[in-house]
């Protein structure tokens, strides 16, 4: 394992109290005494919604429409409210607030304006934090998943693929008087070239460089144009994003969550430009397989397409593909069996260890990055990494230089994950059926159905 001279002290972890809330706030005081003996000082919460009996969504605080009218937006419509639930919410945050833990909140209600006029969002997007953080005095600041992320699936996957313009990017780049022919022609060349990949052109350009990659997937003009200006309109995009929220009259720090630094540059969040607009940058640290957002699963996709379109390609040649457009090599990996298998020790090594380097450097401030981790299930879907994964991802990313991190649990955590966190960065938590229990682990006082110690049954 590389080591770090600034590897020091214990990493901080923060957790994320996601959807449903509910699940959070009848026995939040034990949860919050256990989080914080194991030494969490964070907490990010959202969506701010409610579930009720029939599955659809509430929110968890009246929009003001004057904070949207105010600002040209048009307000979201007046919903269900559930008081109950708000002062139980509004009691935890206050909790959360007294132990002077930093509080996010996730994701934020927007009104409407047209695309025309606010091509990115910005003017709904700071009416609606504004409103929430009127409702919520509780918090510091607002984080935004996927921040200007354009899609980098190969596959329709996850709402999207690569290959394409979507509505919603097609009216904002016509707002931004972006040339869409142009780009439609940058795409239809490249796809073209994504389906005449030979082995002879892959073994050729994959070990070159730079100017081999160029040749290898052939980019012409205006497959440049149209990869540039999706990056052009997501800078454009965090400019927009972070004046409006600078103009609310209040500090709000502005936080950010985009894929690992290996995906970055084709999602359009590039670290080294994007990371002045943001007071926190929290990384994606998403390895698994399957699901969406691993980085196993998006490799074995990308492998998988492209072969379905270079039926002439062995598997072998279509990882060196993915190598040559991401960057990515995968320790021990050479077929999409191999990734059946886990994780090597070598994982976590070279891609965890270099992928926080990557983030770390580029942003430049260690106190600016917080790792988001998370190992599959829900709501990725993926294949769970289990607690031995957990801890070299946390090893990797400590011995890089990392100094916090975010864990999001499924909604909750197993007793193996708090065993691992609180473990390292904390008072290591003792199993004890009358206090805390990470409740994604059944108790094992519920195997004996209603037979209790000593009752003579």
């Amino acid at each position: 394992m590389n080591e770090s001279p600034e590897k020091t002290a214990p990493m901080v972890p923060w957790m994320f109290m996601h959807s449903p809330l509910e699940f959070w706030l009848d026995d939040y005081k034990r949860t919050l005494d256990a989080w914080q003996d194991g030494g969490v000082r964070g907490i990010a919460v959202g969506y701010m919604n409610f579930v009720r009996d029939d599955g659809s969504t509430i929110p968890t605080y009246r929009a003001d429409p004057e904070v949207y009218l105010s600002r040209g937006v048009i307000p979201p419509p007046d919903a269900p409210r559930d008081p109950e639930k708000e002062k139980k919410l509004h009691a935890m945050l206050d909790d959360i607030r007294r132990r002077g833990w930093d509080l996010h909140i996730f994701g934020s209600i927007r009104g409407t304006t047209d695309v025309k006029d606010d091509p990115y969002g910005a003017r709904a997007y700071a009416a609606g934090v504004e409103d929430m953080m009127r409702a919520y005095p509780q918090a510091g600041g607002v984080i935004i998943d996927g921040a200007g992320e354009h899609h980098y699936e190969l596959a329709f996957h996850h709402h999207g693929e690569l290959f394409e313009l979507r509505r919603w990017e097609r009216g904002r780049y016509e707002a931004l008087g972006m040339d869409l022919a142009r780009m439609e022609r940058g795409i239809d060349h490249l796809r073209y070239r994504f389906h005449h990949l030979t082995p002879a052109l892959v073994r050729y350009h994959r070990p070159a460089g730079l100017l081999a990659g160029l040749a290898l997937f052939d980019l012409d003009e205006d497959s440049l144009y149209w990869l540039r200006m999706r990056q052009e309109s997501t800078m454009g995009y965090f400019a927009a994003v972070r004046e409006a929220i600078d103009a609310l009259g209040r500090k709000v720090k502005l936080s950010a969550i985009p894929r690992t630094p290996a995906f970055s540059v084709l999602t359009t969040q590039d670290y080294h430009r994007m990371h002045p607009y943001f007071d926190y940058i929290f990384p994606k640290h998403y390895f698994w397989h399957r699901g969406f957002d691993g980085m196993y699963g998006t490799v074995a996709r990308w492998v998988t397409r492209i072969r379905e379109w270079n039926p002439g390609l062995t598997e072998e040649d279509c990882f060196a593909v993915v190598a040559a457009w991401f960057g990515i090599e995968l320790p021990g990996i050479r077929t999409l069996a191999d990734l059946e298998m886990g994780f090597p020790d070598e994982f976590f090594e070279k891609i965890v260890y270099t992928e926080t380097r990557r983030a770390l450097e580029a942003i430049g401030d260690c106190n600016k990055v917080i790792a988001w981790i998370s190992t599959g299930r829900s709501p990725h879907a993926g294949d769970p990494m289990g607690a031995r994964d957990l801890t070299r991802i946390l090893a990797a990313s400590q011995a890089a230089g990392l100094k916090r991190f975010l864990f999001h649990p499924d909604p909750d955590l197993g007793a193996a994950e708090w065993g691992v966190i609180s473990g390292l960065c904390g008072k290591r938590w003792k199993e004890d059926l009358s206090g805390y229990w990470p409740l994604d682990t059944p108790r094992y006082d519920g195997f004996s159905g209603d037979r209790k110690p000593g009752d003579g049954r």
